[in-house]
This record gives C-alpha cells, structure tokens and sequence, in this order.
C-alpha cells in the first residue's frame, strides 16, 4: 500500500480565491497527532480529524476548511485514513500472530 492517494473531490472547496478540486491525503506520521487525542482520531472525530487533515494534504486544508466540506468528499478522505490506519494494524497482527 502506498504512502498517500490523490483523491479528486466531487464539490470543490473553496480556499481563498482558489477552488480546490484534487488533494493528495498521505499517511499520518506521529508528529502529526500532535494535540490530539489518540483514540478520537481512531474514531474519525471530526474535531481531531480537523486538526490533522491540514497537516497531510497537498494542498494543504485549512482546519475552518474542513469544515466546509462536503459530505461525501470528507467520505472519500476519511476512508483514505481508515486505510492508512488499518494497513498499521494488519502490520501487527502479522507481526504478532494470535494463537
């Protein structure tokens, strides 16, 4: 699995005077939780995703931005994460078999 996934947005967004139709969401590194809680970006809260979508997108989102997205294009980034996110955990439990 790759490291991040473009991503073409069905409503554009606005950023400034820009429209924003393309990102490019790549895998959260550690640094990039910084400020929130754990378990509430595991659980895609929408507060904590927020914060860190604007620190892994290209171009990068402004956390009032996210908020104005649309439904399904916040979909489409989300389940970009969960992949990211289960891809980690499918790591472990190849590397620590359950008996």
């Amino acid at each position: 699995m790759t490291n991040s996934k473009k991503i073409t947005l069905k409503t554009g967004l606005k950023s400034g005077k820009t429209i924003i139709n393309e990102i490019t969401v790549r895998k959260p590194l550690t640094g990039d939780l910084r400020g929130v809680k754990l378990i509430e970006f595991i659980d895609l809260d929408i507060d904590s995703l927020a914060k860190v979508l604007p620190r892994i997108t290209t171009p990068s989102i402004a956390e009032h931005e996210v908020f104005n997205l649309d439904l399904i294009d916040l979909s489409e980034i989300t389940k970009e994460v969960i992949n990211f996110l289960s891809q980690n955990l499918n790591d472990a439990n190849k590397e620590y078999p359950t008996e």
